[in-house]
């Protein structure tokens, strides 16, 4: 991850969030909690793994995209191209 500088820790902050939310849930299955709050659980598990990506693809754009972009070129053509399949894969998931 390079360029994410202080975010690093936050990142790492958010993702050990989502697994603790991920293993919640193995304990939910485990003890046979009612389907609807796993469902609710999921649904926030999805939606923090979903804000850490975006604050990961915030920080590539900033740090790994913009500044090649302001220099123009083909390594400018190619990082937009990587963002911009980055963005569409996340918007199919």
């Amino acid at each position: 991850m390079a360029g994410c500088g202080d975010k690093k820790q936050d990142l790492a902050m958010r993702l050990r969030r989502v697994e603790g939310q991920i293993r919640g849930l193995q304990r939910m299955v485990e003890d046979d909690k009612y389907c609807i709050d796993t469902l609710t659980q999921v649904s926030a598990a999805t939606s923090a793994l979903r804000s850490f990506a975006l604050s990961l693809l915030e920080d590539h754009l900033v740090q790994c995209v913009a500044a090649p972009a302001s220099k123009g070129g083909p390594e400018a053509t190619a990082r937009v191209r990587e963002a911009a399949d980055a963005i569409a894969r996340l918007v199919r998931s």
